[in-house]
């Protein structure tokens, strides 16, 4: 069996699992393992700690001095939005599989009921850390630098007079609160929505007396409210709603007596459950389930630290919560909404300096036409260090060329707003045969996904949902042009999406290639994708489901074979995340026979380094900087001729069995070294660094004695950028 993915006639082309028999013949015969039982275990990190272990990185960032204020504040926020997203999905997940009696163990041994009672742990912890940075570091920095957050004990007459004539014009008219009784029973409460429960004395106009109300603050009104400078002593000055609503309570219930008021949030599950084999009409069924993810079941409650236990409680009951579910918040239940105030452009100073991103040399000259240089040279980029323009201009180019017939694409996160859809309406509209690929179950995007596709369609685009049963995500772009008597295709490939935001915040590699075998792969994939058939056929792409995974465990165990052989043998793998046991324990493998393995995952990593006799040859860093790290590279030093992959997967099941996926090598050798260079410097990274132990914590890595700063994100914008 070859260890080297296929070059001319795939014969990778299986779903089957690996099973290289002269690699663990070899190991085992010629030197026995020290340890063989690769499924103990305490040899790998609970999948949902470790995403913890993230957010509890992310939430170290506010108190680096190093960053600007205002940016500081926004890490605070990612962190709030994370922990949300953590509930709405992944412990909403455990708990499903609690209720539907579907319990199994995760790799690391723990049951689900176990990992929700770490999970209340760890959390609660979080919260608590995440509000006292807020009230104890942020909000008098914020503060001294006049922008400030008014409580209501703080208005003098002249705000307090704004305040109220506000909430009599823009709050008052558009609140219902809801007296709880008989004739009017608890509320469906959305997801995520601040909401208030009142506690009542006395009896209204119709003689109830119901003690409770709870009042939902309208989605419509915005929660932070800007003081005008007018009636404030300079600086800027926010309000936040629940602070007015809470101010005129009263006002709400005419003639009683309010004796409290505590503001609380409800998280529920926000996963969509759409069973693809039993709809005739996937994005259809998908509007639907759009309308109930605001109301899945309950799985955290947040509430005011002050709220009595009887009211608390009779909630927790009420979305049958327990206490442990339970968070007392000292602040604003929902911090995500002081994100307008790091994205006003009031402060710059407190903000990160802006940056210019840069251009290849190759395509400096304005207006340069893409496809000539494309032809001239395989181009590669690193966003957001290097511009994301270029691959806007190539799909701008080709919708007004002539020679141009067909445009095809995958769309997995976009933007409501994108430049590229624009291009691709305008294509279509140009008569050219436009065909995309939507994933319009890209988690939290579905809707904007699905007016994507309902403009694309009513352009003329002929647009395909992917294949029943695995997202699409792969991120691929074909261009074909008539070129004399013959046909030339034009690719791009990248790790990232088709997004021009994110392509500003997030890290990812575009390859733009005219090659023949890789442009003959990406066509393929796509008549896959739109059309039906066996597997196809591939010269150079890896391709999740079928050859991915398969090769990298090969690749994996050929650069032990070198090891074992004294050759050179250096693995260095950048993804996301790192959950898919069989490539974990190939990993292992490699270790005990003295492959140098360098692991830079920014997120989850359930494989744990340095456990002597298996994983000492084993590093795991994770970065978290200004840009989200987001690149999916794969290096093997293969006896000093690298082998350089780039891809839209991550090291997880689901990309590798459960996805459309496309792993491109990196050929030129000039890019090839590139890419070696910027992944030595994350290797080299001392400001940004977390080093994952064995225990499963992470540390800090720091500048030694005498020793420069290197900061990775910093060192590519100056190489890079412009």
């Amino acid at each position: 069996m070859s260890l080297t993915p296929a070059t001319g006639n795939n014969s990778l082309q299986s779903k089957e699992e690996p099973t290289p028999p002269e690699v663990s013949d070899s190991l085992n015969n010629e030197e026995p393992l020290r340890i063989t039982d690769l499924s103990n275990p305490e040899y790998y990190i609970n999948r949902e700690l470790s995403h913890l272990q993230f957010n509890a990185r992310v939430l170290e960032q506010p108190l680096n001095d190093n960053y600007p204020l205002l940016e500081r504040l926004r890490f605070l926020l990612i962190f709030s939005s994370n922990l949300d997203e953590f509930f709405e999905i992944r412990v909403a997940g455990l708990k499903q599989q609690i209720a539907f009696a579907r319990e199994k163990s995760s790799i690391d041994g723990l049951q689900p009921q176990q990992a929700l009672d770490e999970i209340s742990r760890i959390c609660h912890q979080m919260v608590q850390r995440q509000y006292e940075i807020l009230n104890d570091v942020l909000l008098p920095a914020l503060a001294e630098e006049n922008i400030r957050f008014l409580r209501r004990s703080q208005l003098n007459a002249k705000q307090a007079a704004w305040v109220s004539e506000y909430y009599y014009q823009q709050i008052m008219p558009v609140i219902s609160p809801i007296g709880l009784d008989p004739a009017h029973p608890f509320p469906r409460l959305a997801n995520k929505i601040l909401n208030f429960i009142v506690s009542l004395e006395g009896k209204d106009a119709f003689g109830r007396e119901t003690g409770m109300a709870i009042i939902p603050a309208p989605r419509s009104l915005p929660r932070l409210i800007r003081i005008p400078d007018e009636v404030c002593n300079g600086g800027d000055n926010y309000i936040f709603l629940s602070s007015i609503i809470h101010h005129h309570v009263e006002d709400l219930f005419p003639g009683m007596t309010v004796t409290g008021c505590y503001q609380f949030r409800l998280t529920r599950n926000s996963d969509l459950s759409v069973d693809s084999e039993e709809v005739e009409d996937l994005a259809r069924a998908l509007q639907g389930e759009l309308l109930a993810r605001r109301y899945g079941d309950a799985v955290r409650l947040e509430i005011a630290a002050n709220c009595p236990k009887e009211l608390s409680t009779f909630l927790l009951e009420h979305f049958g919560l327990s206490s442990d579910e339970l968070y007392e918040i000292q602040g604003p239940v929902n911090l995500t909404r002081l994100m307008d105030i790091c994205n006003a452009k009031e402060r710059p100073d407190l903000l990160y300096v802006p940056f210019s991103p840069g251009f290849p040399k190759i395509i400096q000259k304005k207006n340069a036409d893409m496809m000539q240089a494309i032809r001239r040279s395989d181009i590669l980029l690193l966003h957001p260090f290097e511009s994301f323009t270029p691959i806007v201009d190539l799909v701008r180019q080709a919708a007004k060329d002539p020679e141009v017939l067909a445009i095809k694409q995958t769309l997995y996160r976009t933007g409501s707003n994108s430049e590229l859809v624009d291009a691709l309406v305008e294509a279509a509209r140009n008569g050219k045969e436009i065909t995309v690929v939507i994933e319009i179950r890209a988690r939290f995007d579905e809707e904007d996904n699905l007016l994507l596709a309902s403009r694309l369609q009513e352009a003329g685009a002929v647009i395909v949902y992917g294949v029943v049963g695995y997202k699409t995500h792969a991120k691929m772009l074909l261009i074909v042009r008539r070129e004399g008597k013959k046909m030339q295709r034009y690719v791009h490939l990248g790790t990232g999406n088709y997004h021009a935001g994110n392509a500003r915040i997030y890290t990812d590699y575009s390859l733009l290639t005219c090659d023949k075998s890789l442009t003959e792969d990406v066509h393929k994939i796509f008549q896959q994708l739109t059309g039906m058939g066996k597997v196809v056929q591939l010269k150079k792409l890896l391709h999740a489901p079928f050859t991915l995974k398969k090769s990298l465990v090969e690749l994996i165990y050929k650069e032990a074979h070198n090891a074992k052989e004294g050759k050179p043998a250096h693995i260095i793998i950048k993804v996301n995340a790192l959950t898919e046991t069989k490539v974990m324990k190939a990993l292992f493998r490699a270790s005990q026979v003295g492959v140098k393995i360098d692991l830079i995952i920014r997120g989850i990593c359930c494989l744990r380094p340095g456990i002597p006799g298996l994983s000492e040859n084993i590093r795991v860093r994770s970065i978290v900087g200004r840009f989200l790290e987001h690149t999916r590279v794969y290096y093997f030093q293969n006896d000093d001729a690298p082998k350089v992959y780039c891809a839209s997967a991550d090291w997880m099941e689901r990309n590798l069995d459960n996805r459309i996926e496309t792993c491109f090598p990196i050929e030129n050798p000039k890019l090839v070294s590139r890419v070696k260079r910027e992944l030595d410097i994350y290797l080299t990274d001392n400001c940004m660094s977390w080093q994952l132990q064995s225990d499963g914590s992470y540390t800090l890595n720091t500048p030694g004695e005498g020793e420069d700063n290197i900061n990775v994100q910093q060192k590519l914008l100056e190489k890079l950028g412009s």
